[in-house]
């Protein structure tokens, strides 16, 4: 089951989080992983991860907040029938202390980011018969989360976006689906911690695990999992969902 022989796959943001750990289960299923990402050596640390398992990928540098760098990519690609649309940045702030230039940084990113590869990969789907398109979201799309208001805004709309391609395109044999994690435990948790709590990274570091009720953050590979899938055959019927990946943040935070 989920075996993703002879497909190709493009991963957006692949180079580290959940976007490397996308990357390798679908190289580990078979399928060849084309990671779009802008840091270089991030991308190139996934790549030869990949490959020394045996598995088959590619790294394209590339900004996806500029449309005319993402279409060029994609063209540079070829034919492809998965797009996983990781990449992003996250944000701490509130609506009357974020900056007009970190609230575009946002939305660049994490909104634009997405509309562009959605506007070059689609094309690409459509020529190839159809495919699956997945969209980190996040629970911010659900529920209001303090000091998250750009990061919020940019999550609200990729979960919106996910919609609106799926009945745009259904037609198209184009499945478009979002995940919504809580905390995962990324890079960017420790950098958050190192810069913001120095000395109290541990405690820091509980204390955000347990806002799931859970009692622990997410593991990047448990969130690839869900990827893998719904990119699968065995998730040919399922478009326009979204799927909560919380350890019960949503449904039990009460």
């Amino acid at each position: 089951m989920f075996s993703l022989n002879n497909k190709k796959a493009v991963v957006t943001g692949g180079g580290s989080g959940i976007g490397a750990a996308v990357a390798e289960i679908y190289a580990r299923q078979g399928a060849e992983v084309h990671i779009v990402e802008l840091n270089a050596d991030n991308a190139q640390n996934t790549l030869n991860n990949i490959t020394a398992f045996g598995g088959k990928a590619f790294s394209h540098t590339c900004n996806v907040a500029n449309q005319a760098e993402v279409v060029a990519t994609f063209n540079a690609i070829g034919s492809f029938t998965i797009l996983v649309n990781c990449a992003g940045i996250s944000h701490i702030g509130r609506a009357d202390n974020t900056p007009e230039a970190d609230f575009d940084r946002v939305y660049n990113v994490n909104v634009k980011g997405v509309y562009n590869c959605l506007f070059a990969g689609i094309p690409v789907l459509k020529a190839a018969g159809g495919g699956s398109i997945i969209n980190l979201a996040s629970i911010a799309s659900w529920v209001g989360l303090s000091d998250r208001f750009a990061y919020s805004m940019a999550k609200g709309a990729v979960a919106t976006m996910t919609l609106s391609v799926a009945k745009d395109y259904i037609a198209d044999n184009i499945r478009c689906n979002s995940i919504s994690p809580a905390r995962v435990h990324t890079p960017f948790v420790d950098g958050f911690l190192k810069n913001n709590y120095p000395g109290q990274e541990t405690e820091m570091f509980e204390k955000l695990s347990k806002t799931q009720p859970i009692g622990r953050m997410a593991k990047p590979d448990e969130i690839a999992a869900l990827a893998l899938y719904l990119a699968s055959d065995e998730a040919s019927f399922i478009t326009g969902s979204d799927y909560p990946i919380d350890g019960g943040f949503i449904k039990l935070n009460s």
